[in-house]
C-alpha cells in the first residue's frame, strides 16, 4: 500500500482501506472533480454503493468537497488538507462546456458578497462555465 495515501487517510480520521486508498488515488491523479458514475467507470468489478459510501466517509471528514456544476451529477474534489468545508473555504469551480470537465480554481479570489441584515450564509456555489485550457 502506499503509504503517503494511508497517512493522508490517517489524518483525516480515516481508516485505510483498499477501495479508499483506490478512490483518494483516482482523485489525486485525475486532478478534477469527478463524479459517482465517472469513478465507477475507471474501476472494474467496483460496486458503486461501496464507491458512494467512500465518497461520504471521505466529505464527511473533508477530505473531499461536492461540487453540482449544474450538469446533473454531482462531483467531488480533494479538499486541501487544512479544510474544514466552512464558507473561508470556497472557491470557483470551472465547468469546461467542450470537454465537461469540472476543475477547482483554489487561487483564484473571490469576492465576499455582503448580504442584508437578517441573512446568514451556510454555503455558496461559484461556478463559471467556458473553455478549458486544454480545449482552447
Amino acid at each position: 500500500m502506499n503509504t503517503s495515501l494511508e497517512e493522508k487517510l490517517r489524518k483525516k480520521s480515516i481508516k485505510p482501506t483498499a477501495m479508499r486508498l483506490l478512490v483518494l488515488q483516482t482523485l489525486m491523479e485525475q486532478n478534477r472533480a469527478l463524479s459517482l458514475n465517472e469513478i465507477e467507470v475507471l474501476f472494474e468489478n467496483a460496486d458503486k454503493s461501496t464507491i458512494f459510501r467512500t465518497l461520504k466517509t471521505f466529505q464527511e471528514n473533508y477530505l473531499v468537497h461536492r461540487i453540482n456544476d449544474g450538469s446533473g451529477a454531482i462531483k467531488y474534489a480533494l479538499c486541501d488538507d487544512d479544510c474544514i468545508c466552512s464558507l473561508k473555504d470556497n472557491h470557483i469551480h470551472f465547468l469546461c462546456t467542450k470537454c465537461e470537465k469540472t476543475y477547482c480554481l483554489k487561487d483564484t479570489p473571490i469576492a465576499t458578497p455582503t448580504l442584508p441584515n437578517g441573512f446568514k450564509a451556510n454555503f455558496a456555489n461559484y461556478l463559471i462555465e467556458g473553455i478549458c485550457s486544454a480545449c482552447a
